[in-house]
């Protein structure tokens, strides 16, 4: 919000000249407003684990985050940009495997990767499209500029927070956000509804969608409800499902009716026990073989994860300039590779610098920080990593940037994070909107809201709004 030298950026203008007519009192008030919304929204996440009751309303804050036009403008060409790469890097090693042939991308780091399929070799996706929903989180680096942190391309969730976000946002700065020129984010669901039915558009014409969820008991169970309401689609649980001479249906009050694409959020391992986990009650028995004959669509694709894997992301800027043939507009974090000896030796003897990941985890979970870290923890992490240094990437420690926040009744500054959404059918669409991530805890930089993190609204501002002169 504020310049090195204590000033005002442009595009925050409005929203300072708002608050500095605020009490502290006024703004504790408008912050329970939302809270209340909320809750009678029902907008919960489950934290697993934790000793109290594990559903509970996901921490928010009143003051949203700015971003002008003109940077929006290279973040929405660079995140375009990227899927596209992976999304022909994910055809390229699901098929003819030139990128590994040509060693761009070591063999075995993707063949030997957890998140690799090989039952979808040689199989046939709509419009080469493996992820349809990608959420990449990006960071602002100490020169301003967004990098990306990593890509989310498996089971990419926190888009309902980012709607809900806008909807309280509204409600608490009214007038701020009409006179704002904010690029509206409401059509989201449609968006989403028509990129899932591009993917099955060949041979349908007017394809049946259903959202499939894990179930209640899911972190993320709100969200999947509330976008198959606003989609307008069936949310189903394996068990609702039945495959029969390799086509799917739904089980209905008025019988069978066959289902044509599946937005499932159920991980790779549970969508099929005949395929994958065999102690799967989550998915439906014969699903694969289904999508495998053609009959129905998966979204996002199975094996999307390797695309994702953290070993994988060091390479994503050779990926880009394989087969684009241009440098990447969003740069990268520098990473370690742990599976290489000269690197490992780096990272055992930083790990009290470094932030170390394994390769395929998410959430904020297997994770090591090491400034954050005891002694203990470090040696822990050591010896996992001379165990399996091909498990984990390491990366320097970010001090991520800070945005203003609603701290006990006054404005403070908290680490922050911006998940964009990215949606890729038979055209790539990147959603003028972000769910920013607040690492609430005063010093923290873990903004997972698995690990206690919130979120705010991202306000993308439209051309020459907020832009400086």
């Amino acid at each position: 919000m504020l310049t090195p030298d204590d000033k005002v950026r442009p595009h925050y203008a409005a929203l300072d000249a708002r608050l500095s007519t605020l009490t502290a009192d006024e703004l504790a008030e408008r912050q329970r407003t939302q809270e209340r919304f909320f809750l009678l929204q029902g907008i919960t996440f489950t934290v697993y684990g934790a000793e109290s009751s594990t559903e509970r309303i996901i921490p928010t804050d009143i003051l949203p985050r700015i971003i002008p036009a003109t940077e929006w403008a290279r973040v929405e060409a660079g995140l375009t940009q990227r899927l596209q790469a992976l999304n022909m890097f994910l055809a390229d090693i699901y098929s003819e495997q030139q990128i590994l042939m040509d060693g761009v991308v070591p063999r075995e780091l993707v063949l030997k990767a957890p998140s690799f399929r090989r039952e979808m070799q040689n199989l046939y996706v709509p419009h080469k499209a493996y992820a349809n929903v990608c959420g990449s989180d990006l960071i602002r680096q100490p020169n301003g500029e967004f990098a990306v942190l990593e890509d989310n391309l498996r089971v990419p969730s926190g888009v309902s927070y980012m709607l809900a976000n806008r909807e309280a946002s509204k409600r608490v700065f009214p007038g701020t956000f009409r006179g704002a020129g904010v690029r509206s984010i409401d059509r989201y669901p449609d968006l989403l509804l028509a990129t899932l039915k591009s993917m099955a558009a060949d041979w349908r014409p007017n394809p049946q969608v259903v959202v499939l969820t894990p179930g209640v008991y899911n972190s993320a169970y709100y969200e999947h409800a509330y976008l198959a309401r606003l989609m307008g689609v069936p949310l189903v649980e394996g068990r609702d499902l039945v495959v029969h001479d390799n086509m799917v249906y739904m089980r209905t009050t008025t019988g069978l009716r066959r289902i044509d694409v599946i937005y499932r959020r159920v991980d790779d391992d549970f969508i099929d026990p005949l395929t994958f986990r065999r102690d799967s009650a989550l998915g439906a028995a014969g699903l694969f073989n289904a999508y495998r004959a053609g009959n129905v669509v998966i979204c996002n694709a199975p094996g999307t994860g390797v695309a994702d894997d953290k070993a994988v992301y060091a390479y994503v800027p050779d990926i880009i300039r394989y087969y684009l043939g241009e440098d990447a507009i969003l740069p990268n974090i520098e990473t370690y590779l742990c599976r290489e000896p000269a690197q490992l030796s780096h990272v055992l003897a930083n790990l009290d610098k470094l932030v170390v990941k394994a390769v395929g985890a998410s959430g904020g979970y297997g994770m090591l920080v090491g400034p954050h870290s005891t002694k203990a923890q470090q040696a822990e992490f050591a010896d996992a990593l001379r165990a399996d240094p091909s498990n984990y990437i390491a990366q320097p420690t970010i001090q991520l940037s800070t945005a203003p926040c609603l701290i006990d009744h006054q404005v403070d500054p908290r680490h922050v994070d911006l998940r964009p959404f990215i949606l890729s059918g038979d055209k790539i669409v990147v959603t003028p909107g972000a769910l920013t991530r607040v690492a609430l805890k005063k010093g923290s930089l873990v903004v997972n809201s698995s690990q206690g993190g919130g979120s705010k609204d991202t306000w993308v501002l439209a051309d020459g709004k907020g832009d400086k002169a």
